[in-house]
């Protein structure tokens, strides 16, 4: 691998290329392509697979979670391959926040949970299969995807130290915390009992 001292111009065309990858909206390509309009003035108005589904598209919906995954693990497994592990989370936090503020569509984008489950699957498997299982436990018991993603986010750093991986305790806990802003409306929303569950149009 490559010393971070002497790769700096490499690391920030790495974030460039990252942060351009985690910007493209798939919530909003496939919305336009199946017909259901723009999916910003649908619902929540987010561009994520959640919103997606309010359309009652699952096919649509499915493939905005399938790109949304895909662009964080494969922003970092690329960057990995090519310059190694500092790299990789840097590419990896690089598309997180391409996701949030894309520029393609003036900075205004997603919540990032599939994003980030995406990245961290990537960046340590056994730790992403331990938010992704936090996740799935989480909506299964009370279908509210946001409850999901916040209680994924907040465990996720635990799941780093527990199952030995520190080296991404960092990661996760930054992006924990990122998850937890881009969702203060839905926190309130919950403290109300008046967030959307699942499917809900």
């Amino acid at each position: 691998m490559p010393e971070l001292t002497t790769s700096l111009p490499l690391l920030a065309v790495t974030a460039a290329l990252g942060y351009l990858l985690g910007a493209v909206p798939f919530g909003l390509v496939w919305a336009r392509l199946f017909g259901l309009g723009d999916i910003r003035e649908i619902g929540s108005g987010n561009i994520g697979a959640t919103n997606v589904l309010r359309t009652g598209n699952k096919l649509a919906a499915a493939l905005t979670l399938i790109g949304d995954v895909g662009k964080g693990a494969f922003a970092v497994l690329v960057a990995r391959m090519l310059m190694g592990e500092d790299a990789a989370q840097l590419a990896g936090l690089a598309a997180y926040l391409g996701h949030l503020y894309p520029v393609y569509i003036g900075f205004r984008g997603g919540k990032g949970v599939a994003t980030w489950l995406g990245t961290m699957l990537a960046v340590a498997w056994p730790v992403g299969l331990a938010a992704v299982a936090t996740w799935i436990a989480v909506a299964a018991l009370f279908r509210i995807s946001s409850l999901a993603g916040l209680t994924a986010a907040a465990l996720t750093p635990i799941w780093a130290l527990a199952l030995g991986h520190g080296e991404t305790f960092v990661l996760a806990l930054l992006l924990g915390a990122l998850i937890f802003a881009r969702h203060r409306d839905n926190i309130g929303r919950l403290m109300r009992g008046a967030e959307p569950k699942i499917g809900k149009k």
